[in-house]
Formats: C-alpha cells, sequence, structure tokens
C-alpha cells in the first residue's frame, strides 16, 4: 500500500510543480489551460507527459517543453520525465479549467 501512496504522492507534486508553468503569452498556468493532456508514471518513477499547445506555430513551444520536461526531472523521486508534444486533439478554449476561464473572462 506504501507504494501506492507514493505514486499518488509523486503524481500530486508533479501536478503542482505543472501548476507552476505559464504560458509566456496567457496569464494562466498550462495545466489549467487544459495543455496537458496524460501524465503516466510507470512503476520506477519514469514519467511521460503528453501535452498540446494552443497553436502549433507556437513561438516559445521549444522553450515550454524544455521547462516542462526540467521542472519535472527536478522533482526528488523522479527517474526521468520526457515530454510528447501532440496536437491531436487539438487544443481549444474549452478545454480550460473553470478557473482559467474565469480569468480570461470567458464566462
Amino acid at each position: 500500500m506504501a507504494e501506492k501512496n507514493n505514486y499518488m504522492d509523486l503524481e500530486e507534486v508533479i501536478l503542482t510543480v505543472l501548476k507552476s508553468v505559464y504560458d509566456p503569452e496567457i496569464p494562466v498556468n498550462i495545466y489549467d489551460l487544459g495543455l496537458i493532456y496524460d501524465v503516466d508514471i510507470d512503476d520506477d518513477s519514469n514519467v511521460v507527459i503528453t501535452m498540446t499547445l494552443t497553436a502549433p506555430n507556437c513561438p516559445v513551444a521549444d522553450s515550454l517543453v524544455a521547462e516542462v520536461a526540467d521542472k519535472v526531472n527536478f522533482i526528488q523521486g523522479v527517474k526521468s520525465a520526457n515530454v510528447n508534444l501532440v496536437f491531436d486533439p487539438p487544443w481549444d478554449k474549452d478545454m480550460m479549467s473553470e478557473e482559467a476561464k474565469l480569468e480570461l473572462g470567458y464566462f
């Protein structure tokens, strides 16, 4: 049971770290923007994050993906972190959290 708790704790830490990463053009973190599609943690604490961008031609694509990988790799307990950048399904504003929509005035 302790292993399950450690896994859940690691996932919570990863999500907290992802919420500290902001798209430089939008004042909302990438998690609440809906850019994170999946966080997969295997039994050896290797992490694979599947994410997208608000637009395929995003000028900060490389630096944003690198920031996500670097910050997650820095978390104690993470053996390795890789980011898969995908554009299917394409991002749209309906993927944002309610908080993000409020912040950006979509209500």
